[in-house]
């Protein structure tokens, strides 16, 4: 398949990374001190960021286009960023990282069941519940470096959710007209099915960061629509940069194993 474009992509990725290097890390001797149910639901989704991302990077190879597959290497690297930050704000607080966690092991085996479509379907669900989470981590707690962190992963997060999108819509052109729209409904169906088991499993956390359950789950689901349509009418330039709006479109144009 041609997708053309992505060498884009991979100048956005290059540059992000010249500026963290230039912006250097989050101050590591300042103490973190959360609730302990959100340390708990930190050190869950510290284990979805973590990975080496080659079964991704492998079937990005096999899509035949060399600047795609570069830029997933780079957004592997970001996610393994991820990871090391929430690795350092777990030890800020004299917290363990876990060695895993059932529902990281069922997001990885769904996404290894197909091909890149299936994988990136798949992983558009955990970024847009990522959307979500980091926002809600770096605006609801008082604790300045877990503010740091999180804001950090969701500049990020902020720019994976159209590269993926961009993505999938070369993908879903391979398909006939008509299954286009039924797959992307039933990419929402799972997407709220996975919203509601995120925010059961982390309920107590959510709480704590002043958003609650059903709050959580009707923002991500609300997000939803952007997302499709990007997918199906792209405009990969379109989405706002503005901190908390995630993937909503504007006028002016979770990770990987």
């Amino acid at each position: 398949m041609h997708t053309g474009g992505f060498a884009k992509w991979t100048r956005r990725f290059e540059d992000e990374r010249e500026r963290r290097r230039a912006q250097g890390d989050p101050d590591w001797r300042r103490s973190a001190t959360l609730h302990p149910a959100v340390w708990a639901s930190i050190q869950r989704f510290q284990v979805g960021e973590d990975g080496d991302g080659a079964n991704l990077v492998g079937k990005a190879d096999e899509a035949g286009d060399g600047d795609y597959a570069q830029a997933v290497r780079l957004f592997v690297a970001e996610e393994q960023n991820h990871a090391r930050l929430l690795a350092r704000l777990l030890a800020a607080g004299g917290i363990p990282t876990l060695a895993g966690h059932w529902s990281d092991t069922v997001f990885v085996r769904l996404r290894r069941l197909m091909g890149l479509r299936m994988e990136l379907l798949v992983l558009m669900i955990a970024e847009v519940v990522a959307l979500r989470y980091y926002r809600a981590l770096r605006d609801g707690t008082d604790d300045s470096l877990t503010s740091d962190v999180a804001g950090r992963i969701l500049r990020d997060e902020q720019r994976h959710v159209p590269f993926h999108c961009e993505r999938l819509h070369a993908s879903l052109a391979e398909l006939p007209r008509a299954m286009r729209r039924p797959v992307m409904a039933l990419w929402q169906l799972l997407l709220l099915a996975v919203s509601l088991v995120v925010a059961v499993d982390h309920g107590s956390a959510l709480r704590r960061l002043a958003i609650g359950r059903l709050r959580f789950v009707a923002d991500v689901v609300g997000s939803s629509g952007a997302v499709v349509s990007a997918v199906l009418v792209p405009r990969p330039d379109a989405w706002t940069s503005a901190p908390g709006h995630g993937c909503r479109p504007v006028v002016h144009g979770a990770r990987p194993r």
